[in-house]
């Protein structure tokens, strides 16, 4: 009987930590420790190869971690070193708008929100912590969007009579020159919200830290006013992270 999807992953990740512990290790001592045949070791170190996650260590049969590992470990280390540092600034944003204040990064075709302030309010909206929200109904994913960090998705679906279906709609080249993007009920009726880039040492956006509110606290004659906060809070946060103009 083949192997379930699932059971090939528990034991992809086996290897990884024994390779991990052990180091270089040959397929046969690999299939010995997870009690699997040879040929299903080599199976799935060919596959963890593919992605760079394993590699040949010169002799062969053996095989160490591979450089794959170090992107993965990076890519989470920086959006831990990411959310703490956004922390403090998106306080201070959340005091001086009154709103809830997220952080998002891009992931898979969406924003994803990595940590969130809330404002004073009694009513400052749900947790979005961890959440995919669409790039096109969000001004987060929309900042993504137009500084290069996401691509558009193939469709735009609607979520509300407001919501923008067409790129060319979206406004990346605007959103581009004033610095900050925002949308007004596009994903949510009675939720509008700002965004604007947060850049990483070498100048590429890589996060968009937003301020979200009801439609009638954080009116359409707000935005342009919380969209230059959010320009100055997110170069606070590009700083912290290693970028300088």
């Amino acid at each position: 009987m083949s192997n379930s999807p699932v059971q090939s992953v528990d034991r992809a990740i086996a290897i990884l930590e024994i390779l991990a512990r052990r180091g270089a290790t040959r397929v046969t001592d690999l299939a010995a420790e997870l009690d699997v045949h040879k040929s299903t070791a080599s199976r799935l170190l060919a596959a963890l190869e593919q992605g760079g996650l394993v590699e040949q260590d010169g002799e062969r049969g053996r095989y160490r971690l591979g450089f794959g590992v170090v992107r993965l470990a990076g890519a989470a280390t920086a959006q831990l070193d990411l959310a703490k540092e956004s922390r403090e600034v998106c306080g201070r944003l959340a005091e001086e708008v009154g709103e809830t204040v997220n952080v998002a990064v891009p992931l898979d075709g969406h924003a994803v929100n990595i940590t969130q302030v809330r404002g004073p309010s009694a009513i400052s909206g749900h947790n979005w912590v961890g959440q995919r929200t669409p790039s096109h109904a969000t001004s987060s994913g929309k900042v993504l969007l137009a500084f290069g960090a996401l691509d558009p998705p193939p469709r735009l679906e609607r979520y509300t009579p407001a919501t923008v279906t067409t790129v060319e709609e979206l406004g990346l080249d605007r959103i581009r020159e004033r610095g900050w993007a925002s949308t007004v009920e596009e994903l949510e009726i009675g939720l509008n919200a700002v965004a604007a880039p947060v850049r990483g040492a070498d100048g590429a956006v890589v996060a968009a830290v937003s301020v979200s509110g009801p439609s009638y606290r954080l009116t359409p004659e707000r935005l342009p006013e919380v969209g230059a906060r959010l320009v100055e809070g997110a170069d606070r946060i590009s700083q912290r992270i290693g970028y300088y103009r």
